[in-house]
């Protein structure tokens, strides 16, 4: 009996790509470059399962593709899956899956390090070092906040959002304040307050940290209204999505000092980064690597193969979201 034959859209790291090679006939990305959405619906048709990953515009036409095709699958390399039209894919039963769980150490860890960054202002001082224009030690210039004592506003409090609140509280003495649409249970963090609105927590946070889904329902969440609620010494940490932030409202804020500054791992149309966005100082700027280590990224990818594996056995994969 034939292996089954899966597409995947991007390269993946070693170890990943040789366990899909001993359990499926793969076709792999070489060069790596994103598939146009003519090759998305080719291989939709072409293959019995598509790996897709975020960049890759999974949209009707794809979905309709594999209606009429063969792919009746799509795992995505990822949690996020704003790419995809999971509306499409129900109607046209495509099941697709995710990758949640292996992430959220790793995302939490670079929520920290931006916030540690901007707060600190690490890029403008390693910068003024690199350019040779260091005079040496002294003690009233560039200084920074510190985090002891600050309230953190958590937007979104999920996986990543409970991992970034208790990295902040028990390691750097933050006060911690939240708000999900939905109840939370069993937050443990000692203290933590759960707000009424997303304005509330706005205007009352030294730092908010976004930890929202993508997709229409959350676009532009940041608004400029809600970002006018901040404290003009306050400030922003993106490693959710782009689209969750009116990117030019923040850049006028930033460049108004309206806030203090923001850390981005996540830009509103990727890959672009806005020249005035990257021309700040009062930013931190990251190529979306929330994700980024070795580790969670073999574990994103075995966990896209059990979905694959699961569905060819005929059994529900286990991250199934349609």
């Amino acid at each position: 009996m034939s292996k089954p034959r899966i597409i995947v859209t991007r390269k993946l790291p070693f170890a990943v790509e040789e366990r899909l090679k001993k359990i499926f006939t793969v076709s792999f990305n070489a060069s790596d470059k994103p598939f146009s959405n003519a090759k998305l619906v080719e291989a939709m048709k072409m293959a019995d399962g598509v790996m897709a990953t975020l960049g890759d515009n999974m949209d009707a036409e794809v979905m309709e593709a594999g209606a009429h095709g063969r792919a009746k699958i799509v795992a995505n390399f990822g949690v996020g899956v704003n790419h995809i039209d999971l509306d499409a894919a129900a109607d046209h039963g495509i099941i697709v899956t995710n990758t949640p769980d292996v992430l959220t150490d790793a995302t939490a860890d670079i929520a920290m390090t931006l916030m540690l960054n901007v707060t600190r202002r690490t890029w403008e001082h390693e910068n003024t070092l690199r350019r040779g224009d260091w005079s040496g030690f002294d003690l009233v210039s560039g200084l920074g906040m510190s985090l002891r004592g600050k309230t953190l506003g958590i937007l979104g409090m999920g996986r990543i959002g409970q991992a970034v609140a208790t990295r902040a509280y028990f390691g750097f003495g933050m006060k911690i304040a939240y708000f999900n649409r939905s109840k939370i249970e069993n937050v443990k963090i000692p203290g933590a307050q759960a707000v009424a609105t997303i304005e509330d927590l706005m205007e009352m946070s030294d730092v908010v940290s976004l930890h929202l889904p993508g997709g229409a329902d959350n676009r532009h969440t940041i608004s400029r209204s809600r970002l006018a609620l901040m404290k003009n010494t306050a400030y922003l940490v993106n490693t959710a999505r782009g689209e969750v932030i009116d990117e030019t409202a923040l850049i006028e804020a930033l460049q108004q000092n309206l806030i203090a500054g923001a850390g981005l791992d996540v830009f509103e149309n990727e890959p672009e980064v806005p020249q005035a966005l990257r021309d700040l100082v009062n930013v931190s700027l990251l190529p979306h690597i929330g994700s980024a280590t070795l580790e969670t990224r073999n574990a994103m990818g075995m966990c896209a193969i059990d979905n694959l594996v699961a569905y060819f056995q005929g059994i529900a994969p286990p991250n199934k979201l349609v």
